[in-house]
């Protein structure tokens, strides 16, 4: 790993945090010392002088550094833990600040329309995994799940699904017998499965195919469906509800021919 990878990737992750750019940049460069004075901090952060005393004047504000007041001023930034800490309740303030105010928003009154059912498509592995936890802890009849790729059997998903209501029951199906133990063995109360799944994959793979990533179906009436770029490992997924759905009907009659018969509780 480069020298200066950490530097910079802490950089970005601050300013994600709402801190701009040269006080991201003066903050790590405090890291990196005891203590600084602006001309100092300017030389290994590049940052303009002109601009290092509006940085930590920023960082002061927001309590991430400390100021002698020497003569010329030293700096120095509060310790990792303290900063991150700080950062994560700000942050999540912020998150419940815009929450309460998003909830108090006016709905905008539009004409009323016939209800239609429809299909909504997503991007990107963390706005899928969210979804599929929020289908998964709402269900509370049926969980269908089958997970085309390995990757996606992670621990906040086996978690979600050991959370699930007793009377809920969850079917789990894999592309192949290691992956089907795998889940057995970390999702004990599913019935597992894998025969009757071959059409979720081409005849042959490569690096520029898109496959099935996950299908998840809750109690007959939503689904999820995403794919897979195997060369990014980039993920899109399309989700519906509607219990008559056609796409619903679809899917659950495909998955329905990799389960047997007596371990299918639709039957």
């Amino acid at each position: 790993m480069p020298p200066d990878q950490p530097r910079e990737e802490a950089t970005e992750l601050l300013q994600q945090l709402g801190l701009k750019e040269y006080e991201a940049r003066s903050f790590v460069g405090l890291s990196r010392l005891d203590a600084g004075t602006a001309k100092e901090l300017s030389e290994i952060t590049e940052v303009p002088r002109t601009r290092i005393y509006d940085a930590v004047k920023g960082l002061e504000e927001l309590g991430l550094i400390e100021v002698h007041h020497s003569s010329p001023k030293r700096f120095r930034a509060v310790t990792i833990d303290e900063a991150t800490e700080l950062l994560r309740d700000t942050y999540e303030g912020h998150i419940s600040r815009l929450r309460d105010n998003l909830e108090r928003v006016d709905r905008a009154e539009v004409t009323e329309q016939t209800p239609v059912q429809e299909v909504w498509s997503m991007s990107g592995k963390p706005r899928i995994e969210t979804r599929t936890k929020t289908l998964i802890s709402s269900a509370t009849d049926e969980i269908v799940l089958v997970i085309g790729d390995e990757s996606l059997l992670t621990e906040d998903l086996v978690t979600t699904l050991n959370e699930v209501d007793d009377d809920v029951d969850i079917i789990v199906g894999a592309l192949t017998e290691s992956a089907r133990d795998q889940i057995q063995g970390v999702v004990p109360e599913a019935t597992t499965f894998t025969s009757g799944l071959e059409w979720l994959q081409g005849p042959g793979r490569s690096e520029q195919d898109t496959e099935i990533g996950r299908l998840l179906l809750t109690d007959r009436s939503a689904i999820l469906v995403s794919t897979l770029v195997l060369a990014t490992n980039a993920e899109k997924a399309i989700f519906g509800e509607g219990f008559s759905n056609g796409l619903i009907v679809i899917a659950r009659r495909l998955i329905s021919q990799g389960l047997l018969l007596r371990r299918d509780p639709g039957t």
